[in-house]
């Protein structure tokens, strides 16, 4: 399965548990994409996300018992599309961010897709 018109494009992964992170890396290779660089915990991924350039992050909402959200207003700023990959439903989201996309964990890899190709479309 190959990201229809979109692979090549480069994705910020955000997510402290190292196997699904690796999980999530090797999906998006899967589908195409490049990962231009990987966080685990968030001082980190503000450093990265200031630093690396990337077409769309995927954010895990709760890294290390903190919410992602200085992350996620970080890319905002940037002007980059984000989604965001949780366990907690929509209603786990930052509330300021409830009409993101978020893919429910575990997802397969069709999900993630079009999660993706949605948020790049700017769907």
């Amino acid at each position: 399965m190959t990201a229809t018109g979109l692979s090549g494009r480069s994705v910020f992964l955000v997510e402290d548990e190292v196997m699904i992170r690796m999980m999530v890396a090797d999906m998006l290779e899967e589908l195409g994409y490049k990962v231009a660089a990987e966080a685990g915990d968030i001082p980190e991924a503000m450093r990265l996300a200031e630093a690396t350039h990337f077409d769309i992050a995927i954010l895990d909402v709760n890294v290390n018992g903190k919410v992602i959200s200085p992350v996620a207003d970080l890319i905002k700023a940037k002007g980059r599309p984000f989604i965001f990959a949780t366990g907690y439903g929509s209603s786990g989201l930052p509330e300021q961010y409830r009409d993101r996309p978020a893919l429910q964990k575990p997802f397969q890899l069709e999900a993630l897709a079009k999660t993706i190709e949605a948020a790049l479309r700017g769907n």
